[in-house]
């Protein structure tokens, strides 16, 4: 099972096939409510103060749901109405009254500061339920003063944002924002996400995305797009055989590592190993290959190398390539790209000797999957003033390889497949090393016997989440973090999205 993107309108004829269908609204908004809940415990565990920003709609009613379910986890929930109650719908006044009705509510009749914020109860959390989808910008009073009142709390407050389906201010098609549109930490969207919210544009007010699928809503699309989800992701992890032994995970050929870039073969192999291979074998320049062999991890084998060429004849099943390689030898690299016959990750230095005849890419013996960074990706195909999206799609249709381009909701894409855009990482990404991670990552599920394709969508989703359990639950900060958190937390994140698709 998959999560398409859709647009406004496909979400809204999905709703209404289902209520066609005799689910009710309500019904709908219950179980959305619940998975906003979840989201938030999700990163949140211990609870403090929630806000909820309620609109005059069904968003809104989406939101008080997930309050009353976090109010009883020990939230201290508060209401800010942004209209007079009776300008409200049905539903969202019903919802409004059974939080009332719940003990330690405290209630603001009007948008205001908050003068106590500074000694409120860690964490403080917001919900943005004003607006839903439909909504298009520019935003009009009340709802301005409200956006501008969250993102100040945010700003000065420390406040984590949860955007209900999508921040208010925000064109869910086309990813446009009003001024004051509302800057989230984490989007929890309901049912599908829709276009905009993977938009360029859109990144630094959507931040984090999740989806929180309704069983009741269903839709028929062709959408060139896809959300990357742990229900569709799980599967590919399925449970070892009792009699499983480590021919059947793959040996995995590490090439990375040059003078003075030691630490990317280092990461590259332990990300191999920490991804489940069954054997990793690191081959690198004879100069280095003591101070390599010595802080290895112990579980991989480390061979010295004259000359790449010879390393067309080993018994390799994937091979990862480009880590901190450099560029002294880039005859050698490309052959060793071109005719070597197995799957083959390339990154880094690989990817920029191949910018220097990316032609090769049409004449390779073998499979390959890249993962350039934005820089690398510049490098590699110039195309100037066109999306993230148009660029991966272009390259994958005039390259016969697989693309992951890292980066903020990172795009992996390959020829006849739809774009699967990745929602797991955080900010504190943006340091050296968490790409040598991800590709011996890559290398070690591809060696399981997975598809590029898939090996890249799963990589990028653990590696993503192995940074957020580093933070939200072992004190890492975005600051802080480092890519051998990433490696140190790997084995959560594979447990944890076994069981969250359970």
């Amino acid at each position: 099972m998959e999560s398409p993107v859709l647009t406004s309108a496909q979400m809204r004829s999905a709703e209404k096939a289902a209520f066609a269908r005799g689910v009710e609204v309500e019904a709908l908004m219950d179980q959305a409510g619940a998975g906003i809940a979840r989201a938030v415990t999700k990163f949140l565990s211990s609870p403090g103060t929630c806000i909820v920003f309620a609109g005059k709609g069904h968003n809104a009613g989406d939101a008080l749901v997930a309050a009353q379910s976090l109010r009883s986890r020990g939230w201290k929930i508060e209401i800010r109405l942004a209209y007079k109650e009776n300008e409200c719908s049905e539903l969202t006044r019903k919802k409004l009254g059974s939080l009332r009705e719940a003990e330690n509510v405290a209630q603001a009749s009007r948008l205001r500061s908050d003068e106590n914020a500074s000694r409120r109860l860690a964490p403080l959390l917001i919900l943005d339920g004003l607006l839903g989808v439909g909504a298009k910008p520019p935003l009009r009073e009340p709802v301005r003063a409200a956006c501008r009142e969250i993102n100040q709390l945010r700003q000065k407050n420390s406040a984590y944002v949860f955007a209900v389906d999508l921040p208010t201010g925000l064109d869910g098609d086309s990813g446009k924002t009003d001024r004051d549109c509302v800057i989230a930490d984490f989007t929890v969207t309901i049912g599908f996400a829709k276009s905009g919210l993977v938009a360029d544009g859109a990144l630094d007010f959507v931040g984090r995305l999740e989806v929180v699928p309704l069983p009741d809503l269903t839709a028929e699309s062709d959408s060139k797009e896809l959300i990357a989800a742990p229900y569709s992701l799980a599967p590919l992890l399925p449970r070892r055989r009792f009699s499983a032994y480590k021919n059947q995970f793959g040996r995995i050929g590490v090439l990375a590592g040059s003078k003075g870039f030691i630490g990317a073969a280092l990461m590259t192999t332990e990300g191999a190993l920490r991804a489940g291979a069954g054997l990793v074998e690191v081959f690198v320049p004879e100069e280095i290959y003591e101070i390599v062999a010595a802080a290895a991890p112990i579980e991989a084998m480390v061979k010295p190398l004259e000359s790449y060429r010879y390393l067309l004849k080993e018994k390799i099943d994937v091979w990862a390539l480009g880590p901190g390689l450099g560029k002294s030898r880039p005859a050698e690299i490309l052959e060793l790209i071109e005719k070597t016959k197995q799957p083959m990750v390339v990154d880094a230095d690989g990817l920029n000797i191949l910018a220097d005849k990316i032609s090769t890419l049409k004449r390779c013996k073998g499979k390959r999957l890249l993962t350039p960074h934005p820089g690398e990706m510049k490098r590699l195909f110039t195309n100037k003033k066109e999306t993230r999206t148009k660029t991966a799609t272009k390259f994958c249709s005039r390259f016969p390889v697989t693309l992951l381009l890292k980066g903020s909701r990172t795009i992996v894409g390959e020829r006849h497949r739809a774009l699967s855009y990745n929602t797991t990482g955080n900010p504190g990404m943006a340091s050296g090393g968490m790409g040598d991670v991800l590709t011996g990552v890559c290398a070690g599920l591809a060696g399981h016997g997975l598809s590029f394709y898939d090996a890249a969508r799963l990589g990028a989703w653990v590696c993503g989440s192995a940074t957020e359990i580093a933070i939200f639950r072992h004190g890492a900060s975005e600051e802080s973090l480092l890519a051998r958190d990433v490696l140190d937390h790997l084995g959560e994140a594979f447990n944890d999205l076994r069981s969250s698709a359970a």
